[in-house]
């Protein structure tokens, strides 16, 4: 019997199953519902009154299972996208990837070199596409400014300051994320955006400094120099503010000829020229006019895009090139570098 127009849209779509359907794992089902090229086909969560009443709320028609192994057995996917508990990676993306299965996993990939490299090498032997949620090289405003330092428009680079600050996070399952041995702390949870967007924007550091705040929820707040040939590179990371503190990420940027500032409570501005009036605002490229294809096209900003991503490298049969298992890998390297150098006292040579 020949497929209606609908059943063929359907086919055609990637099939996606969600496993973990806590904070990340709704916003990402947000997005998914906005992808034209994507259905999610099945939902796991271990806490599954707690999935179910999200899934009712957001309107995600899939079914429920309470382990991955039932999922993969009952429904067709083409990928697994991982929203656990950090520790939960490597078990749930090795399971997906055994079953053949292309995977999107939250960062940081794993919590050890040792889990991320077993992670790499499936995935390399099961020819199955990886993509880590590195979400800053996707987030708007960050690739914006990477195109207009690319660009040149006013001069070299001179310095850049970058920082990720928030209230203790309370909001996570069972407190997973307050746990160091759960989650690594805020340097590994966190912090790993800003040394991942400064990699992929000048290449691994020659080494890091580090110092940080140790307390019973792990590295809470660290502060680091990187090291780059002649440019100031350093940033800052921490979740010890006050519960009711909020959310805060930013960067400063120093050119030969002006400067790029962004705040996320303020916004992008640029300022050009050695005696400007005042700074302009400075609009995040949208949809395809930057190298990346990311743009601010929802409110879901880089969560959207990073996912959009993925599945149209699905579509294309195309390995993602953007936020892969080699280069959260190095972002990994480097921030655990960085969590050594603070426990130490001393740089560590990268």
């Amino acid at each position: 019997m020949r497929k209606t127009a609908f059943f063929q849209l359907i086919d055609s779509m990637q099939k996606i199953i969600l496993i973990g359907f806590g904070f990340m794992g709704t916003m990402h089902a947000q997005v998914y519902s906005q992808l034209k090229k994507a259905r999610v086909v099945a939902v796991v969560d271990t806490n599954r009154k707690v999935a179910a009443a999200a899934m009712a709320k957001l309107g995600v028609k899939a079914p429920l299972f309470g382990d991955l192994g039932s999922a993969l057995k009952a429904v067709e996917a083409d990928a697994v996208d991982i929203c656990l508990p950090t520790h939960r990676h490597a078990p749930a993306a090795l399971e997906a990837i055994a079953a053949g299965k292309h995977i999107f996993c939250e960062k940081p990939l794993a919590l050890t070199i040792a889990d991320a490299e077993r992670i790499t090498s499936a995935a390399k032997r099961a020819k199955v596409f990886a993509q880590v949620g590195q979400c800053i090289r996707f987030w708007p405003e960050y690739v914006a400014f990477r195109d207009f330092v690319a660009s040149g428009r006013a001069g070299g680079l001179r310095s850049l300051s970058l920082q990720r600050r928030a209230g203790l996070p309370m909001h996570s399952v069972e407190g997973w994320l307050i746990n160091p041995v759960l989650s690594g702390g805020a340097a590994i949870d966190l912090h790993i955006h800003d040394t991942d967007f400064v990699i992929s924007l000048l290449g691994t550091p020659k080494a890091v400094s580090s110092s940080a705040t140790i307390d019973a929820n792990g590295p809470s707040h660290i502060f680091t120099s990187y090291t780059y040939k002649g440019l100031p590179v350093v940033a800052e990371g921490g979740w010890n503010y006050p519960l009711q503190w909020g959310f805060q990420m930013a960067f400063q940027a120093i050119f030969e000829r002006g400067t790029v500032e962004y705040d996320s409570g303020t916004g992008l501005f640029v300022t050009l020229g050695k005696n400007p009036r005042r700074p302009m605002p400075f609009k995040a490229p949208s949809v395809g006019a930057s190298t990346t294809g990311a743009g601010n096209i929802s409110s879901l900003g880089g969560y959207f895009n990073e996912l959009q991503y993925f599945v149209s490298c699905l579509e294309t049969n195309t390995p993602p090139s953007i936020a892969t298992l080699a280069q959260a890998s190095e972002s990994l390297r480097v921030v655990l570098a960085e969590v050594a150098s603070a426990r130490s006292g001393k740089p560590v040579n990268l």
